[in-house]
């Protein structure tokens, strides 16, 4: 698998903060902030938003990366729609995780925590509002190294439109994870080879956690905020990078998910012989992911989705780069920083969110989405592919 667009994701990311130090004030940022102070887009659905953090340990198996802990400790972000939009708006990160971040990126002479100043939408610890088991689960899952509050934008947007969203951060994979007591875990798989068992290890790992978490959040004795409102049988995963490799591993080892999306991410472990018949959507950069172009990447996909026999879908976006599809590229599109895209990341952003949440709304709600059957008008840098053919339209 190549790995450099990771690294280079987080570079742009690192990037674009150091010259939020002096840049012209955003114009989505709140009056009392600092001028260049990095924000997130207002959602777009009808409900306020709240969120809450999660620490959840499974004493069941030992943690994958961290030689003698005899348990899996994870942090969750939960989003949800709230009645009750009061108090602060949840922080993006912490000052430690932002400095680790650019670190990471090889940034000096900035604030080292100016990613925790970034505004978001959702207030935090806001009372969740909702029918009992009345709404819809979506697992997210970040690329590898990198946090979750980095699908933030994604989690707020879908919360906006009456899904549960839980975003995971899976410890010791990403550049840091800080716990309730102040501990922080840091990249210990950034520092084993990444070779083709290093990869099957990560994704299958990953499918452990999002049982795990699946299982805390759906039991039967859920106390959690929030998890009264899931309805366990409407259930779907999506993912970034290896997170949206993962959510194929994930669906094959879980059955309680419904369906999946994979988003730009290059697929790990192949799906059986036996197939996936439950829904699944690619969409993926069109330079990286057009059906018949060659490469590693693209191969995998065609792999996959002769494996798939249930509803799917094949999209490309013309234009975008890997971190066009995160909150990295959205902060790099708001001050003008280029991360090597042709498309403005605010449209790529737009675009996964939109295309998310009509994936969703068929498969989870069975609302009818003519967006996912022919190309838009409205989004004319989304080409729908057909693998069999070679060509996208």
């Amino acid at each position: 698998m190549n790995h450099t667009h990771f690294r280079r994701g987080l570079t742009a990311a690192a990037a674009l903060l150091a010259l939020t130090v002096g840049v012209g004030g955003a114009p989505a940022a709140a009056a009392d902030e600092p001028r260049g102070t990095p924000y997130l887009p207002a959602p777009t659905g009808p409900h306020e938003v709240g969120t809450t953090s999660l620490h959840l340990t499974d004493g069941s198996r030992p943690d994958p990366w961290a030689p003698g802990a005899n348990s899996r400790e994870l942090m969750v972000s939960l989003w949800y729609p709230t009645a009750s939009p009061s108090g602060p708006r949840a922080p993006y990160m912490t000052p430690t995780e932002s400095e680790l971040l650019l670190k990471d990126g090889g940034i000096t002479g900035v604030p080292f925590d100016v990613l925790s100043t970034t505004r978001t939408n959702a207030f935090a610890d806001a009372r969740p509002a909702g029918p009992a088991r009345g709404l819809p689960l979506v697992v997210l899952s970040p690329g590898f190294t990198k946090p979750r509050a980095t699908l933030t934008t994604l989690g707020e947007d879908l919360a906006s439109h009456g899904y549960l969203v839980a975003a995971i951060d899976h410890t010791y994979e990403s550049v840091a994870t800080t716990f309730p007591d102040g501990r922080v875990a840091t990249c210990a798989a950034c520092e084993v080879p990444h070779d083709e068992a290093f990869w099957k290890r990560l994704v299958t790992g990953r499918a452990a956690d999002v049982s795990f978490v699946l299982d805390e959040l759906t039991g039967a004795h859920a106390r959690r905020n929030g998890a009264r409102l899931v309805d366990p049988s409407r259930i779907a995963m999506a993912g970034h990078s290896v997170g949206g490799a993962s959510a194929v591993t994930s669906m094959v080892a879980d059955p309680r998910i419904r369906a999946g999306i994979d988003i730009d991410g290059t697929t790990q472990v192949p799906i059986p012989d036996s197939g996936l018949s439950r829904p699944f959507l690619f969409l993926g950069r069109q330079a990286q992911y057009t059906p018949g172009s060659g490469g590693d990447a693209v191969a995998t996909w065609e792999r996959d989705w002769r494996g798939l026999t249930g509803w799917k879908r094949w999209l490309v976006v013309t234009g975008a780069e890997h971190a066009s599809f995160t909150d990295v590229g959205l902060l790099a599109e708001q001050l003008g920083i280029d991360i090597g895209a042709d498309l403005p990341s605010a449209t790529a952003s737009r675009i996964t969110g939109r295309y998310t949440r009509a994936f969703l709304e068929l498969h989870l709600r069975h609302r009818p989405q003519p967006l996912l059957d022919k190309p838009s008008t409205r989004y004319p840098q989304v080409k729908l592919c057909t693998p069999e053919a070679g060509i996208c339209v």
